[in-house]
């Protein structure tokens, strides 16, 4: 046996040994980041190591510091797990080890992106001629999106932006709802255009269409962005998209949505009403990661106008080898990738349409009965209408909120995590990992009335 053979090996056990454990073991990390650093030696050592050493010093010192993300009972920061098919996929996609850019070097690569992209516009219900690039993440898909409409937009206002930059040209507009994620303020800031202008919305976080058509009166015409939602952070709730969409038009607006976790919902016949309107848009970000649950990093920037998206991030070299129908790298912003779209499509292709929209609704259920359950504990309220995969719930005071979320954590059955949602302390949890059981909901309702009882034990 080689040595590569050998640290494969290794890593597989490891692998396969972490997964097992994920049912029974504590779901927050166990040991501090000093510990970690004492555990795997700060000094690099002057002579080589045999690397199935190094992978089994690095999965033995490292598994008291991982926190179980992966696990049915993770609700933080809406964060996926990792479909079967898809972390196998990944595996493979780090051994072929394709850098995914020009269709001519990796044609493999570029045949699954584009299949893989078709699939997706179909689960979506969105036009079925836009481009879609896979990029980091959410922000980054966002960022991608954005810089499309920016540009766009300038071009019909008679400036390249890409030749003359941002300096001297007509301003942007950029209008978006008061419960934007944060994640559209950094991309305003990377594309140079600052904070958007806000929009009033209802106790949901949901865009007030009229406000949204007197802000966009109030100015006279030039270029504008307009940026909705596809699923609050806290409440899961979407802005409406007919009227909001329509008063954009009016002002002549590139219109893009911010759709992290919450654009899967067109993917079910169930919660499909949700997005209605919402293919309307010039563009749309989602992150595969969260809701289709496919390996980090997998954002997916989709732009109707597949010019304009390759406009905006089309890189030119000498030594590309570029192709006349297109490259995967005319549609994000790095150069050097790694192949996301496998992972992609062996989550499509093992879920069918079926399976996808199972996972879509199983998730809403989850959320459903952690409402229900929460509203029966004494002293707790749901905060927001259940509407897709998020939940708040209060627990009287902001102090005794913290409480319980801190007893939470020292219980180990489940990660939860708090936020501030209209001036108070809210458990916000978030159900977005395909492996959640009834079960998993069950133990975890029964953490948070133990949690609940042990916050008024002063």
């Amino acid at each position: 046996m080689d040595e590569r053979e050998a640290a494969l090996r290794q890593a597989h056990g490891h692998a396969v040994r972490w997964l097992a454990s994920l049912s029974d073991r504590p779901v927050p990390a166990r040991a501090s980041v000093d510990e970690i650093v004492r555990a795997l030696g700060a000094e690099l050592p002057d002579a080589p190591s045999a690397p199935a050493d190094v992978v089994d010093l690095l999965a033995t010192a490292c598994d008291p510091g991982l926190t179980a993300f992966p696990s049915g009972r993770f609700y933080g920061f809406v964060v996926g797990g990792t479909e079967p098919a898809a972390l196998a996929t990944d595996w493979l996609v780090s051994a072929w080890d394709q850098n995914c850019v020009m269709r001519a070097v990796s044609p493999a690569y570029t045949a699954v992106e584009e299949i893989a992209g078709a699939w997706l516009l179909d689960l979506l219900g969105l036009p079925p001629d836009s481009a879609v690039g896979f990029a980091t993440g959410a922000t980054m898909a966002n960022f991608t999106c954005l810089a499309a409409g920016r540009d766009a937009l300038l071009r019909r206002a008679g400036w390249n932006v890409a030749h003359d930059g941002l300096a001297g040209g007509p301003p942007v507009r950029v209008v978006a709802g008061r419960d934007r994620h944060m994640a559209i303020d950094l991309a305003l800031r990377y594309l140079g255009l600052g904070r958007p202008e806000l929009v009033a919305a209802d106790d949901q976080g949901r865009m007030d269409p009229e406000a949204l058509r007197r802000t966009l009166g109030a100015h006279g015409p030039g270029p504008t962005l307009v940026i909705l939602q596809a699923g609050d952070i806290h409440s899961g709730a979407f802005d409406p998209f007919d009227e909001t969409v329509r008063a954009a038009r009016e002002a002549d607006a590139w219109v893009h949505v911010d759709g992290a976790f919450g654009l899967w919902a067109a993917a079910s016949p169930a919660h499909a009403h949700l997005t209605d309107g919402c293919a309307q848009a010039d563009s749309w970000a989602t992150d595969a990661h969260k809701t289709l649950n496919v390996p980090y990093d997998c954002g997916l920037a989709i732009v109707r106008d597949s010019s304009a998206l390759r406009s905006a991030m089309g890189q030119r070299g000498d030594y590309l080898i570029q192709h006349e129908h297109g490259d995967p790298v005319d549609k994000v912003p790095e150069l050097s990738r790694r192949g996301r779209a496998f992972t992609v499509w062996a989550a499509l292709r093992s879920l069918g349409r079926q399976g996808v929209a199972d996972l879509v609704d199983r998730l809403c259920r989850h959320a459903r009965a952690f409402a229900t359950g929460i509203d029966a504990i004494d002293g707790a309220t749901v905060l927001n209408d259940v509407v897709f995969t998020q939940v708040c719930a209060g627990f009287g005071g902001d102090d005794r909120t913290d409480r319980v979320l801190a007893r939470i954590l020292d219980d180990g059955e489940a990660w939860i995590s708090g936020s501030t949602w209209h001036g108070r302390r809210v458990m916000r949890i978030s159900v977005s990992n395909w492996s959640t059981t009834d079960e998993d909901v069950s133990r975890t309702l029964d953490a948070i009335r133990r949690a609940s009882t042990r916050s008024l034990r002063l």
